[in-house]
């Protein structure tokens, strides 16, 4: 069950490009993203009251790296680019964990998730739509958001909380207040969303995914969890095939192949990491030694009446 929980985030989150396709195109992205972010809270909230589990400084970096700002570039790599893209790009987030841990906590990757990141990235490579033009403000929101959720994944694994479903409700509250006089200027007075987007986006994809996201993380830690955030753009092109118009390719099948083998094997350690049994030298010093100190103890028990 854990494990399945830690898979779902990923995947109700890649349901963020077939959800902006279907219901909305009409909507512009900054209030998407508060209506994402704020209802969520709020419900969280009002299920389970608490206080913030973290000091006052954390929570608010928290929750404007990890919703806020996460969330507004999120939406404009969703409305300018296709799924397709902006699943490739998120799929750096792998590669982005290890190269923050190692710049900020000296810890070099090991080759085999290095291994394993490369391939699910050559994977989501292969379910590019190779007809689709980038537009480079999809490609540099993208990237960022990316790397806003690497670093904030990093900073909850470090900081102390106990209570997981806490920090989700304060960070999606905290997030969607700061969001909201941002959408104000920016896109003038707030448009709702159709009344049957509402549960897929602020239950499913929020609440639900994000609680899931921060439980996961406690248990598994964030080199697991980048991995498993592979399945995001997974989920993306599958249900574009059973959501939208799109068709796949054999070497799109061939990518969703090396995405599962991938999140498949990043429980599985380093063949290289495993330790060795040294043999214990027969004519050291110390071995001799050993010898006679152990023959000498059995002749002085000999000797005894």
């Amino acid at each position: 069950m854990p494990l399945f929980l830690a898979l779902l985030a990923p995947i109700l989150w890649g349901s963020t490009y077939a959800t902006v396709g279907l219901f909305l195109q009409e909507q512009s992205p900054v209030w998407v993203a508060v209506w994402r972010a704020l209802p969520a809270g709020i419900l969280l909230l009002l299920l389970h009251p608490a206080k913030p589990p973290l000091p006052a400084k954390k929570m608010l970096l928290l929750s404007f790296c990890n919703i806020a700002a996460f969330f507004f570039l999120l939406f404009i790599a969703a409305y300018r680019l296709p799924g397709s893209i902006a699943g490739t790009l998120s799929a750096t987030m792998p590669l982005q964990v290890m190269l923050l841990r190692w710049l900020q906590e000296e810890k070099k990757p090991s080759w085999w998730m290095a291994l394993l990141s490369l391939a699910g990235i050559a994977g989501v490579g292969l379910l590019l739509n190779p007809s689709s033009s980038p537009d480079p403000i999809g490609v540099a929101a993208a990237l960022a958001a990316t790397l806003l959720i690497a670093q904030s994944t990093l900073w909850m694994s470090r900081w102390q909380y106990r209570d997981a479903l806490a920090l989700t409700a304060w960070q999606l509250l905290l997030g969607g207040l700061m969001l909201l006089p941002v959408a104000l200027v920016l896109a003038g007075p707030p448009s709702l969303p159709r009344p049957h987007a509402w549960p897929w986006l602020v239950l499913a994809n929020s609440a639900l995914a994000y609680w899931c996201w921060v439980q996961a993380l406690s248990r598994f830690g964030p080199a697991v969890m980048s991995m498993a955030s592979l399945l995001n753009p997974l989920s993306a092109v599958l249900l574009g095939v059973m959501l939208l118009p799109e068709r796949l390719s054999w070497p799109q099948w061939l990518g969703i192949i090396l995405i599962l083998l991938a999140v498949l094997l990043m429980k599985i350690p380093s063949p290289l990491r495993r330790p060795l049994r040294h043999p214990v030298a027969k004519n050291t010093p110390d071995a001799c030694a050993g010898r006679c100190a152990a023959r000498s103890h059995g002749a002085r028990a000999r000797d005894k009446p």
